[in-house]
């Protein structure tokens, strides 16, 4: 295993995850403080990961498999987290089951066309604003208290119904650009197999 400076900052940014699920099963104002400082600085660190990686060519194959699943990890559990908590008012639990079912297929559908098609797909402009939203959401849903006459749960409701309809859009954005791709595959594959036969027979 290739634990260089990104990997070793992507595997700190999953150790997060059980601690801030753990913070967020208290719900009094230290531990939301607390369970949002972690979450800063799960955010933060993916970050510092890109910018290692690409300042110094250490980007790796499993670097490239355990940023995602770090990120997702952390998001993941917060929002889910947040749903359940013994505090009013909540998470719609349907808007949670929207933003996973979002990644799980979109990470579905990266699987398939990679293995069926070869085809691998990076993430677009729309996937990075809507990942950028959600920090900025879930860090105010888990703030959740009023300081500085700021309703930071409001705030953060307001931003996460901005990062849903930019997940649904890229989601379907991200669908269209994969079966593109295995079209234009599918299309150009007999052909070169046309060719191929030809010079055989011609031979």
């Amino acid at each position: 295993m290739n634990l260089t400076g990104p990997n070793l900052i992507s595997l700190f940014r999953i150790a997060t995850a059980p601690l801030l699920m753990y913070l967020l099963l208290f719900t009094s104002p230290i531990a939301s403080a607390l369970a949002a400082g972690v979450f800063l600085v799960a955010t933060l660190s993916d970050y510092l990961d890109g910018y290692v990686a690409r300042s110094y060519g250490s980007g790796t194959t499993l670097g490239k498999f355990l940023d995602p699943l770090a990120d997702k990890l952390v998001v993941t559990a917060a929002l889910i987290m947040l749903t359940g908590m013994a505090r009013a008012p909540r998470v719609s639990a349907w808007i949670v089951v929207v933003l996973v079912s979002r990644e799980i297929t979109v990470t579905g559908l990266r699987a398939v066309a990679a293995s069926e098609g070869g085809v691998v797909i990076g993430a677009e402009e729309l996937g990075k604003y809507k990942m950028v939203l959600q920090a900025m959401a879930i860090e105010g849903l888990l703030i959740h208290y009023t300081y500085f006459h700021v309703d930071f749960f409001a705030v953060g409701m307001f931003i996460l119904w901005i990062a849903l309809a930019v997940s649904i859009w890229s989601g379907i954005e991200y669908y269209i650009r994969i079966i593109e791709q295995l079209s234009q595959r599918g299309q150009v594959t007999p052909a070169k197999e046309r060719t191929f036969d030809k010079r055989r027979v011609g031979g």
